[in-house]
């Protein structure tokens, strides 16, 4: 009799569950239900759920207005310019046959890879960037002193931010192996917020993947030249790919970064030679050497003319 009673009771409660389920519908797999398939909302449920979104909209507003301010170290509300509101400076992104200064902080988090939209996109603004169009100087820059780089590092574009530290540098020339091909890029100076500082070495010209060319300012990376380097000075390495002894005069990290313990505004300035196969671009003595060359050759040529007139 016990086990009956138990029978019925397991038996009960099955046919209790298959009605739950038939209830909601046969399961969370039906595609059948739309929501003009649901039971009409009564009169007072839809006075309540207005009030309700009224709520939420008051809500947001609040919420929108909070944003707008923001709390100091003391806790002193502090007014925030909204986005909108800001007037941004222009973002560069370079193009192919255009340098730019690859530039990184210590804590990687600064940075600018020649785009506006990725990478470290906050120093892109008022970028400095160079066409490339021939042998001869250029300058290329980035600059912390933006509205645009103070919103994306502190959210307000009256905050406070001074990048710190340097863990990559380096002059970079977008698909310059194929716009500029044989470009030597030599770098005269380097400048921190107004100030040059000493190079400890001579940079090279190489390319990482046969597309963009670089020279290595600060590459921690780079124990010495790469063996496909272009110098003023020539090849590095000999056909065997042995260093040559000029070598030891070049390296991938030009710079000190105790140079860099903060900074605002970078420039390097810089030569390109080799274009097309042209030498690099005449010191002044050169030119005038070259003048005074052309002169003789005109001389020597009159003096021909006369004795062949002579004759």
């Amino acid at each position: 009799m016990m086990k009956m009673k138990k029978y019925l009771a397991c038996l009960l409660a099955t046919m209790m569950v298959c009605g739950a389920f038939v209830a909601c519908g046969g399961g969370s797999t039906s595609t059948t239900d739309s929501p003009a398939d649901a039971a009409p909302e009564s009169a007072a449920d839809s006075a309540a759920d207005a009030d309700a979104d009224a709520d939420a909209d008051a809500d947001a507003d609040a919420d929108a207005d909070a944003d707008a301010d923001e709390d100091d170290d003391e806790g002193n509300a502090v007014e925030v310019t909204p986005a909108e509101e800001v007037q941004f400076e222009e973002a560069y992104t370079a193009e192919a046959g255009q340098a730019y200064l690859a530039i990184v902080d210590e804590q990687w988090w600064i940075q600018y890879w020649g785009s506006a939209e990725k990478d470290g996109y906050m120093l892109s603004y008022d970028a400095g960037l160079a066409d490339i169009t021939g042998n001869g100087s250029y300058t290329v820059s980035v600059n912390a002193d933006t509205n645009g780089f103070r919103y994306d590092t502190t959210g307000d574009p009256n905050g406070e931010y001074t990048p710190s530290g340097l863990g990559f540098l380096a002059v970079m020339i977008e698909d310059g192996e194929n716009s500029c091909p044989g470009a030597i890029i030599t770098v005269d100076s380097i400048v921190i917020d107004g100030k040059e500082i000493e190079m400890t070495a001579k940079n090279y010209t190489s390319t990482d993947d046969g597309v963009v060319t670089r020279t290595n300012l600060y590459n921690s990376w780079v124990s010495e030249p790469s063996q496909d380097a272009r110098t003023i000075d020539g090849a590095l390495y000999d056909a065997d790919g042995n260093a040559l002894d000029i070598c030891s005069e070049y390296s991938a990290q030009v710079v000190n970064v105790d140079d860099f313990k903060s900074w605002t505004k970078v420039e390097v300035n810089f030569t390109v030679s080799g274009m097309d196969g042209d030498a690099a671009p005449a010191e002044d003595g050169d030119a005038d050497t070259e003048a005074d060359d052309a002169a003789a050759d005109d001389a020597a040529d009159d003096a021909a003319d006369e004795d062949e007139a002579a004759e």
